[in-house]
């Protein structure tokens, strides 16, 4: 027997989505593969303005929808701005995805101090779950909605830990792991998804910020394929667990990783 998919789900050109932190790597990826199918997208961006809005033209010289906001995802008011904002602009939510994310200098935990630790959390923690809020508010069929779906960037260091380079970006992440279970679970009955990807080893900017531009040539012999991921890949797992075909799937978690 054939179940109609929810009304969500069935028209993607009258879908919105948030890419947070898409102005560039994974969240810019998403954000252009999402709108070649017919997403209207928000591009959120904290401080790269000019590189958000070369995603927004992009995406409108293939005559699709976008805008670009700025917001902190770690500061509620700005999470609550951002929302509220699509919702003028862009009209009623269907998806979000929580990608933005931060990272420090690799060091050990016995390195680091107490305002690292905000930061980190603030950004890859706190964002999530305020920015996921936001969505169930708009999304659920308990509060009028008609359903949706949210997915969270996590990372494989969420399993392996990323010992002596940075343990608590691997402990956000693992927090990310938990929110992606517990609310697929709280939010089922609401017509609301929620899934994850776990990426590898991606060619991003994220390594620089941590230190080290190069880590990329000296990790990827560690991948069973022996190559490292583009954003590309990524982003193609994240917009497959927003669509249709993903219609039965909740509380995964996709490993994006090269068999690692």
């Amino acid at each position: 027997m054939m179940v109609a998919a929810p009304e969500t789900e069935t028209n993607n050109q009258s879908k919105v989505l948030i890419v947070t932190g898409a102005s560039r790597g994974i969240g810019a990826a998403t954000a252009l593969h999402a709108a070649q199918r017919g997403y209207a997208i928000c591009v959120n961006y904290l401080a790269r303005q000019k590189e958000a809005e070369q995603v927004v033209r992009t995406i409108e010289r293939e005559k699709g929808r976008a805008i670009a906001v700025q917001a902190d995802v770690s500061s509620e008011p700005d999470v609550v701005r951002l929302f509220e904002t699509v919702d003028l602009k862009l009209g009623r939510l269907s998806a979000l995805v929580n990608n933005a994310a931060t990272i420090e200098r690799q060091m050990r935990l016995d390195a680091m101090d107490g305002a690292r630790l905000h930061r980190m959390f603030a950004s890859n923690v706190f964002g999530s779950f305020l920015c996921s809020r936001e969505a169930v508010r708009r999304m659920s069929t308990r509060h009028g909605g008609h359903g949706g779906v949210i997915v969270n960037v996590s990372s494989g260091a969420a399993r392996i830990g990323s010992p002596g380079e940075y343990i608590d970006y691997a402990a956000t992440k693992g927090a990310a792991d938990t929110l992606t279970l517990g609310l697929a679970k709280e939010v089922a009955e609401e017509n609301i998804r929620v899934n994850a990807v776990r990426p590898g080893f991606i060619y991003t900017e994220l390594h620089a910020k941590g230190g080290e531009a190069g880590r990329m040539d000296r990790v990827e012999s560690l991948v069973p394929m022996k190559r490292g991921g583009q954003p590309e890949e990524v982003a193609a797992a994240i917009v497959w667990l927003l669509s249709d075909e993903a219609s039965y799937v909740t509380g995964a978690i996709l490993d994006v990783s090269g068999g690692r």
